[in-house]
């Protein structure tokens, strides 16, 4: 609660997505669309499963030939990301 001046709901909502936790929260919850937009649509709808664990993100695909390209490709998965969420949401990526 402020005395001196006024805060707008969406100045009030927009601190509140900025605190840390509630930030990786959200960029967690938009993992699947994250990972969709990086990856295209064909190795998205070959996903198994997208599973984050301690700041590790494990993928499941079900195409050998797919998971072999995504194998090499783990650091710049990670980095992009961890770009497009804005926060570090990603330490590793394991492909399976």
């Amino acid at each position: 609660m402020r005395r001196t001046k006024s805060l707008m709901v969406g100045e009030l909502l927009e601190e509140f997505f900025q605190r840390p936790y509630v930030a990786a929260k959200v960029a967690e919850g938009r993992l699947p669309e994250t990972w969709r937009a990086i990856v295209g649509e064909r190795a998205a709808n070959d996903t198994a499963e997208l599973k984050l664990e301690n700041h590790v993100l494990y993928v499941r695909m079900r195409s050998s030939i797919l998971r072999s390209e995504l194998f090499y490709q783990r650091e710049a998965l990670r980095l992009e990301i961890n770009e497009r969420s804005g926060v570090k949401l990603v330490n590793a990526v394991i492909i399976r």
